[in-house]
This record gives C-alpha cells, structure tokens and sequence, in this order.
C-alpha cells in the first residue's frame, strides 16, 4: 500500500451566485485568486440548479451574493450552491452576504409577526454554512441569530476616506436619521470632528414605507449636513430628512449609505433639490438606469477582500476596524 502524503496546505475557492458578479470578480481580483465556476440555471418552471466546475473537496470556500431584487429568487441560490459545496465535501463553507436577506425583519414589533432575520440564518445554517460574513447589518442582534461565527464588516473607513477628502469638519455636522442610528452616527462624528444631530421620526406600523419627520435635536442651521444610514430603499426617509434640514437652515445635505437598495422611487426622489450628492458603496448592483449625476459609487471589493483573506489566513478581522465600530 503506498504512503499517503500530508501537505496540510489549504485550499481557497470562491465562488458566486449571478444576481451581481461584478462584486465577487472584483474580489477575486484583490486577492489574487480565479473564482470557480458555477454552472447556474433556473428551469422553466423556476427552479434552480448549481454545480462546480472543478473538484471543491477539502477547500475554504466563499460563496459570495448580494441579495437585490429578486431577493427570494437570489437567497435560494445561494442556499442551493452551499448545499451542493457541503455534497462535495468542502471543508468550511463561508457564506459572503455583503446586504443581509431579511435585517429589517430582526425583532418583533408586534404581536403575531416572523424575526425573519432569524429565519434566513436558520436556513443558511441548515445548508450547511459554517460562517457567515456580512456589511453593515441593519441591526447588530444579527450576529446572535446565526450558531457560528459571524463576521460584521463595516463600510465606514471606505466612505470616511471620501468624506475626509470632500467635507470641512468645521462646518459640518453629522445627522442621524432616526434613533437606531445614533450610535454608528455618534463614531462618525468622532472620527470626522464634527457635531452630531439627530432627526427624531415616527413611522405607522400600518403603512409601509412611509415616514413622518417630527424633531431635529442637534445645531444644524447654517451648517452642511451628513446623513449616514445603513440602506437607502425607497429614499422617502432620507428625503424627508433632508427637506427637514434644509429647513432648519442647513446650507446642505449630503447622504452616505451603505447599501443601495434604490426600490422605485428611489432614483427619482434622490435627485431632490435639497440633497447635494449622495454615496453609497456597490455591495448591491446599481444599473446605469439607478445612476444619477449625483451618485458616488465606492468600490466595496477590497474590504471584503481583505476579510476573507483574515479568514482564510486564521487572522484577526477586528483588527481591520481598530475596534473602532
């Protein structure tokens, strides 16, 4: 019988679902690595199908989607190629949702409604997912959702680059746009030196979508405004806030966001008189017909990159944010 031979060197795959390519070649590119191929199709009554190119047996794999509408259709995707991963006997299995499926669904409001946050880690760990990998949660309890390790990226250090360049502290202040925001709004203004204001809103549960502005808290007149918030959906919210503050006297109001989301209206209502620019990051696709001259599109690929080659290497992703957020 001959000798079996231990090399004890590990083996990186990354592969992609097709809602945004782009992104995963992107981050293969950081890295220095091919994605493998993933021979993807949905049958004529719907139904999805994925297998590998190449052997994926032993490997570290990424399985990297960004979660835009369809977002059942793009969910189920990805839970099919980690199954198909975890039959091919991959060693550990990362699931990259740069746009978490569901966040907003993360706690009960009411009687008798689904934590559907809770439901999708369900589902990713009964695929077989060992990890999971995300930008910006909607609400960080996420992170507890899911009976692993769960690695919470922040976009910040990629738009506080662009601010930096863009934006006089001395006349800017910070604005959180609800209460749920305050904290991540409060390391902004810290790390900018600016002074924090927050918009105090209230929604009707019954009516989606919809928001009403009610108070500014925070010295807001005769200064530029900075809007920081998680996702941008319809743009009613960040609209209404913005005309809020223009208002209130500011001279302007920028947005930054992590991710697009952009339902219609969005593009539409984005391009309001009252907001100056807004900048998001590419965790989701943004087609030409979502661009505006208004839109700054920053590239989140070398992030992710970088943590999954922390994960890869066994290293520290904290370490990446300074233990700043």
């Amino acid at each position: 019988m001959s000798e079996i031979k231990i090399t004890g060197q590990k083996r990186l795959v990354i592969v992609t679902g097709r809602a945004h390519p782009q992104l995963a070649v992107d981050i293969a590119e950081e890295l220095g690595a091919d994605l493998v191929h993933t021979d993807a199709r949905t049958f004529a009554n719907g139904e999805i199908y994925a297998r590998y190119d190449e052997s994926v047996r032993g490997c570290d794999a990424f399985v990297i989607q960004s979660h835009t509408n369809p977002i059942n259709e793009w969910l189920m995707e990805q839970l099919i190629m980690v199954d198909a991963l975890k039959r091919a006997s991959a060693k550990r299995i990362t699931v990259v949702s740069p746009f978490y499926p569901y966040a907003r669904q993360d706690k009960k409001g009411r009687g008798r409604e689904p934590i559907s946050a809770r439901l999708v880690a369900d589902l990713y760990k009964a695929a077989g997912a060992d990890r999971i990998m995300s930008v910006d949660l909607h609400a960080a309890q996420i992170q507890g959702f899911f009976d692993g390790p769960v690695d919470h990226l922040f976009a910040m250090p990629v738009l506080l680059e662009h601010f930096q360049k863009m934006l006089d502290p001395a006349t800017l202040t910070v604005v959180s746009p609800d209460m749920g925001r305050v904290r991540v709004a409060d390391i902004w203004s810290d790390k900018l030196g600016a002074p924090l204001a927050i918009i105090h809103k209230r929604r009707d549960p019954l009516v989606p979508n919809q928001v009403s502005v009610h108070e500014i808290v925070g010295q807001v007149e005769g200064r530029v405004c900075l809007i920081v918030d998680d996702l941008i959906d319809t743009g009613r919210t960040i609209v209404k806030a913005a005309d809020a503050l223009i208002k209130a006297g500011a001279t302007g109001v920028v947005v930054a966001a992590t991710h697009a989301v952009f339902s219609d209206p969005a593009v539409e209502l984005l391009q309001s008189a009252s907001i100056s620019s807004v900048v998001v990051t590419d965790t989701l696709p943004i087609p030409e017909e979502k661009r505006f001259p208004t839109l700054t599109v920053l590239p989140i690929a070398p992030l992710i990159a970088r943590a999954i080659h922390e994960v890869f290497d066994d290293g520290s992703v904290t370490s990446m944010f300074d233990g700043a957020a």
